[in-house]
C-alpha cells in the first residue's frame, strides 16, 4: 500500500460528466476482453444527452438514446463461446470499435493479498510463465482505487495470458483459469479487482451496510469528503502517540536510543517480525525504533557472527551495543556481520531503526530469519521487541483502503456492474480474523449484497483460511483464525456457493502461502460441482459430484470412551495422507472443556477418536489452530476435510465488531 498518489485516486477520475462531446464507454470494456456466453450482454457507457447510439457484435445490432444524465445500455442477446469478434458502438459523432473479443466464461477475482498475489511470487511460477501461452484467457486488472461515493469508472485494460503479459496475473486466478480452461475448452476471463490487506467491510456497498443493525452505525458515520478524513486522521494519530508515549520525542532525543545503557521502561512491546500496524500502531508510516536486549551464554562462540533481521519495510540502520552495524534500503532480507568482540557474553542490546515510506512497516521477515548466528552461536530474536515512534509522515493521515468501510465497493466493484460474469472466486479473510464471528454475518451480507448489484445469484466460490501461525491460537488458547474459517464454513449456508479447504498447504511463518497452484485447481473443482456439472447445466446431464466439497463432518456420535464421527462427501471412503498412517489434527475434551490431542482412526466413510485422558468425550475438534497444517484427513479423491468443531463453546472473537 505504498504512497498515497494512488490511494486517492479517488474516482475524481471516475466521475462522469453529464454532457460529454463523444460516445464513450467504461474500460471495464476493452480490445481482448471476453464477454460472457450464454447470458444477455449488458453495454453502457456515455454521450450527448439524447444521442442514439448503436451496438453491433458479431450478426446482431442494438439501439438505445441516450437519456439527460448522458447514460445510454442496452443489452446485446445471448451469444455462444467463440470468436474472435469486433464490438462497435456508434455515436453522433465517434465511433468505438473493440477488437479480439472473445465469448466464454467471465469471472471476478477478488479478496486482499493471497488473491493479488501474482504469478510471478508463486511457487513454480517463474516456470510455469515461460510456457503460459494460453490465448483464450484474459485479465482485467482493475487499477487501485478508493472512493467515498459510488465510483463509475475503472482504471485498466484487457490482456492476453502470455508469457509476457502472465507475470502479473493474479496467481489463484491463473491456474483457476487454466483449470477450467482444459475441462470446459472455451474462453476464460478474469477480471482481477483485488487489494491486499483489505477487510471485508470495504469491499460491501453503503446500502447493505444500513441493512444490517451493528454496520449501519458505522455507515452512518462515514465522511463526506477525503479532507475530513485527513483531519480526523491526525486528530486519531495525534491521540495514538499522547496515549502510547507522551507524544513524540523532541529534536534530537532520538539520536540517544541506540545507546545501550538507555532508559527504556515507558516504551511499548510487540511481536516481532510482523507488521506494526497489527502491532499497535495502526496507519502510521514514518520512523520507529524497535530495540531488545539478548542474553549471549559464557560458552557461546561469538566469532564469525552474523545478526539477520530478515525483510525489512522499508528502510533500516541496526545497532549492536551502541554500534552501527549495517544500513539498507528497501523491502529485502538483511544479514550484518559484526566486528568480532562487539558481542559480549551475558547483556546486549539490539536496536533497528526502522523507516517506512507508508502501508506496512516494521520487520517483516520470518521468525527463521530473525536470528544471531555465529560459531556454536544460534540465537533466535523473535519474540517481543520494544518499540517507540520517532517521527510520523503525512501519509499516516491519509485513508488507506480499510481506513472506512464501502471505500473499495465504490470503485472497483461497482463500476464493473452490471458486465456479465459467470460468477466470483474470492480469497479474503486475514484482516477479518480479528472479528471472526461478527463475519459469520458480514460475509454472506457482502454477498448478498454483490449478488443483488448485479440483480443476480451468480455463483459466489470462496477460499477458506490456509494454515498461519498467526498468533499461536489453537483450542487451549482460543483461535481467531479458526473461528474465521468456521464462519466461512457456515456461509455455504448461502445457496450457489463453495469453498476450497487450503489447511494443507500453508505455511506456519508466511501468511502468503506460494502453492496457488492447487488453491486454483481446487476452486475450478468447485466451480465443476457448482455450475458446470448440474444437471442441465452447460457441460451437459452429468450429475453434481460432491467430492471437491472436501469431507465435511456429519455428525458425532459419543461411544462410551471413544467418539465416532461420520463425513459427508466421501462417499468413497476416507483416507490419511501420511507414510506411517497416523491420523493428525483431531482433539476431544469432557464436561471441563478441556482439550486433549487424540488417537483417531478411519474406518470407511467414519473415524473413530479417543484419548486416554478424557473419559467421556463431549467434543471433538479437528484442526482448530491458527496454523494447522498437520491435518491429513482426505476423501479418496484427494480433497482435504474441512476443519470442524462440534461444540459451541465461548470464542475469543465474540465481543469484536467493526468500527469499535
Amino acid at each position: 500500500m505504498k504512497g498515497f498518489k494512488w490511494r486517492l485516486l479517488i474516482v475524481g477520475i471516475l466521475v462522469v460528466q453529464t454532457a460529454l462531446a463523444e460516445v464513450r464507454l467504461p474500460k471495464v470494456f476493452g480490445s481482448h476482453m471476453v464477454l460472457q456466453r450464454r447470458k444477455p450482454i449488458p453495454v453502457w457507457g456515455w454521450a450527448d444527452a439524447g444521442e442514439k447510439i448503436t451496438v453491433t457484435l458479431a450478426s446482431q445490432s442494438k439501439t438505445a438514446s441516450t437519456g439527460k444524465d448522458g447514460k445510454w445500455r442496452v443489452s446485446l442477446d445471448p451469444i455462444e463461446a467463440g470468436g474472435p469478434f469486433q464490438l462497435v458502438v456508434r455515436g453522433k459523432k465517434n465511433t468505438v470499435t473493440y477488437d479480439d473479443v472473445l465469448a466464454g466464461e467471465v469471472w471476478l477475482c477478488s479478496g486482499q493479498s493471497n488473491m493479488e498475489w501474482p504469478l510471478i511470487a508463486a511457487m513454480n511460477g517463474k516456470e510455469e510463465i515461460k510456457t503460459a501461452n494460453y490465448p483464450q484467457i484474459r485479465q482485467l486488472a482493475v487499477g487501485k482505487a478508493m472512493s467515498l461515493s459510488l465510483g463509475s469508472d475503472i482504471e485498466g485494460e484487457w490482456t492476453v495470458c502470455s508469457p509476457a503479459t502472465a507475470p502479473a496475473y493474479t496467481a489463484v486466478g491463473y491456474f483457476f483459469a487454466k483449470q477450467l480452461q482444459k475441462e470446459l475448452n472455451v474462453p476464460i476471463g478474469l477480471i482481477n479487482s483485488s487489494w491486499g490487506g483489505t477487510h471485508s467491510e470495504t469491499w460491501t456497498s453503503r446500502e447493505a451496510m444500513n441493512r444490517d443493525e451493528e454496520l449501519k452505525a458505522v455507515a452512518e458515520k462515514l465522511p463526506g469528503t477525503y479532507q475530513e478524513v485527513v483531519q480526523s486522521g491526525t486528530e486519531r494519530i495525534r491521540k495514538l502517540l499522547q496515549q502510547q508515549q507522551g507524544g513524540l520525542p523532541t529534536v534530537g532525543e532520538a539520536q540517544t536510543w541506540a545507546d545501550p545503557n538507555l532508559n527504556t521502561s515507558a516504551w511499548k512491546s510487540m511481536n516481532a517480525p510482523g507488521d506494526w500496524e497489527w502491532g499497535g500502531l495502526p496507519t502510521v508510516d514514518g520512523v520507529v525504533w524497535f530495540r531488545r536486549e539478548v542474553m549471549v551464554p559464557e560458552t557461546g562462540s561469538l566469532k564469525n557472527v552474523k545478526l539477520s533481521i530478515g525483510s525489512v519495510d522499508d528502510d533500516d540502520s541496526t545497532y549492536v551495543n551502541g554500534q552501527l552495524v549495517g544500513s539498507t534500503k528497501g523491502l529485502r532480507a538483511r544479514a550484518y556481520a559484526l566486528p568480532d568482540g562487539l558481542l559480549k557474553p551475558g547483556r546486549n542490546v539490539i536496536v533497528v531503526r526502522v523507516a517506512d515510506n507508508g502501508g506496512g512497516g516494521g520487520l517483516m521477515g520470518t521468525a527463521e530469519q530473525l536470528r544471531l548466528v555465529g560459531d556454536n552461536l544460534d540465537l533466535p530474536l523473535a519474540g517481543s521487541w520494544q518499540y517507540r515512534v520517532a517521527s510520523i509522515n503525512s501519509s499516516s493521515y491519509n485513508p488507506g483502503p480499510n481506513t472506512y468501510a464501502t471505500q473499495l465497493f465504490n470503485a472497483m466493484i461497482n463500476p464493473l456492474v452490471p458486465y456479465a460474469v459467470a460468477g466470483a472466486i474470492w480469497y479474503q479473510g486475514e484482516s477479518n480474523a480479528g472479528r471472526a464471528y461478527q463475519y459469520r454475518r458480514t460475509f454472506p451480507l457482502m454477498i448478498q449484497d454483490w449478488r443483488q448489484h448485479w440483480k443476480e445469484d451468480f455463483p459466489f466460490l470462496f477460499v477458506q483460511l490456509a494454515s498461519f501461525n498467526a498468533s499461536n491460537g489453537d483450542s487451549r488458547r482460543g483461535s481467531a483464525w479458526a473461528e474465521l474459517r468456521e464462519a466461512q464454513t457456515m456461509t455455504l449456508q448461502l445457496p450457489n456457493t463453495g469453498m476450497a479447504i487450503t489447511a494443507d498447504i500453508g505455511e506456519a511463518t508466511d501468511i502468503h502461502p506460494k502453492n496457488k497452484h492447487d488453491v486454483g485447481n481446487r476452486l475450478a473443482a468447485e466451480a465443476m460441482r457448482v455450475v458446470y456439472r448440474k444437471p442441465g447445466g452447460p457441460a451437459g446431464e452429468v450429475p453434481a459430484a460432491e467430492a471437491s466439497r472436501g469431507p465435511m463432518l456429519d455428525k458425532m456420535t459419543p461411544d462410551k470412551n471413544r467418539a465416532i464421527l461420520t463425513f459427508r462427501n466421501a462417499a468413497d471412503g476416507l483416507m490419511v495422507k501420511d507414510k506411517y498412517g497416523y491420523l493428525k489434527g483431531f482433539e476431544v475434551a469432557g464436561e471441563d472443556q478441556k482439550f486433549y490431542y487424540a488417537k483417531a482412526d478411519v474406518q470407511g466413510n467414519s473415524v473413530i477418536v479417543h484419548c486416554d485422558s478424557v473419559a467421556a468425550p463431549v467434543a471433538v475438534r479437528y484442526g482448530w489452530a491458527d496454523y494447522n497444517g498437520e491435518v491429513n484427513l482426505f476423501n479418496k479423491q484427494g480433497f482435504p476435510a474441512v476443519p470442524f468443531r462440534t461444540d459451541t463453546w465461548k470464542g475469543v472473537t465474540e465481543a469484536a465488531r467493526f468500527g469499535q
